[in-house]
């Protein structure tokens, strides 16, 4: 059996840091993405091949023995020595499948990606939606909800990748829209978004930063934030009373307390972005966008990190700042620390800023893009 897949990238629209506290987030799945081709190979192998990369395979287990660590076979436990590889995702994809009682098996995929390295648009998490859309697909009549196939890329993100990621990559790219989502209600309602229509042109810069060696200053944002929330006796920021919260005499310049600051803010902003996005009001949309940008900045300190010293993020922001204070707005994508920079801007101020943006890092670094 062969199966042609398309999973897009994704972009945060609101939400900087908010899913893992299960907070409230705005995401989009976007028009670049991973094209594939899978086909069933009869053996118990699932053989990657990716478009720039090297190609690897992955032993599966038949047994449908599931619902246990302990009787799964050693092909499917976590190796900590494949963390932050490709192999590590299929690996934990397929072990989630098994533990469900899902049906598993050896397939060839063939991947060609539009989405730039490392420019914050979840590409980990469209690969492992990938594989399970494949798994979905050749083993399972295409019958696995989407939002199973998403957790099951998180907890191969989480365990396998060794990312403390929370799920909103994983829903977006596996849905394939504009999602509202209150991971504490369970709240997830698609939205009709379209920039275009409002005379908005929106963009992502990859500032060409790695995120190698981020895995530690990425880890301790949440940790940060359960160390606020377990003060209150609760496991997430999300079960806090923000009135609670600001009504503490707090040290303004601990780390952890800046950043629980930030998701209460953050928190609070996503409905209002969401709002306005629904309303075709570009101006306040961007005006919150500012807000958010400034608080990640300023409270959440994810632009620059000890850890590699790197720059290109805060040159980036920098840069936008200069080229559109007063005209449009500009925040950090993602995770930080690296990678990219997210504008919107009235569609007049494009040309200009691709070109000052390009100027600095190379041709092809900025990409308009579309939601889908």
């Amino acid at each position: 059996m062969k199966k042609e897949l398309f999973v897009p990238g994704r972009t945060e629209l609101a939400g900087n840091h908010t899913d893992h506290q299960n907070g409230r987030v705005l995401a989009s799945a976007i028009d670049l993405g991973l094209y594939a081709v899978c086909e069933t190979n009869g053996s118990k192998m699932i053989h990657v091949q990716s478009e720039g990369f090297n190609s690897f395979e992955v032993i599966v287990d038949f047994l449908n023995f599931a619902h246990s660590f302990d009787v799964r076979c050693d092909h499917l436990l976590v190796r900590t020595t494949e963390f932050g590889t490709p192999k590590a995702l299929v690996r934990g994809v397929v072990s989630a499948f098994a533990e469900l009682g899902l049906k598993v098996g050896g397939f060839n995929a063939v991947i060609k990606s539009t989405l730039p390295v490392g420019a914050g648009l979840s590409s980990s998490a469209a690969f492992s939606v990938l594989i399970g859309s494949a798994l979905s697909a050749l083993f399972n009549d295409g019958k696995v909800d989407p939002v199973v196939i998403a957790r099951a890329g998180q907890e191969a993100e989480n365990r396998y990748f060794g990312k403390p990621c929370g799920l909103m990559s994983q829903l977006v790219c596996a849905l394939g829209h504009t999602l509202y989502v209150d991971f504490k209600t369970g709240e997830m309602t698609p939205i009709k978004a379209d920039f275009s229509s409002m005379g908005l042109t929106l963009c992502l810069t990859d500032t060409g930063g790695s995120h190698a060696g981020l895995d530690t200053s990425y880890a301790r944002i949440p940790g940060d934030m359960v160390y606020i929330a377990n003060l209150f006796d609760k496991g997430v920021l999300a079960d806090v009373d923000p009135a609670e919260f600001r009504g503490k005499g707090w040290d303004p310049s601990d780390r952890p307390v800046r950043r629980a600051m930030h998701f209460f803010d953050e928190n609070d902003r996503v409905p209002r972005m969401r709002d306005a996005l629904v309303a075709g009001d570009g101006a306040e949309y961007m005006r919150l966008m500012n807000e958010s940008g400034r608080s990640s900045e300023e409270l959440l300190n994810n632009i620059i990190t000890s850890a590699t010293g790197d720059t290109k993020l805060a040159q980036g922001l920098e840069l936008s700042k200069k080229l559109l204070d007063g005209k449009g707005a500009w925040r950090v994508h993602g995770g930080g620390f690296a990678g990219c920079v997210q504008a919107l801007m009235p569609d007049e101020y494009f040309a200009e800023y691709k070109a000052a943006m390009e100027n600095v890092f190379g041709a092809g670094s900025c990409h308009r893009v579309y939601l889908v």
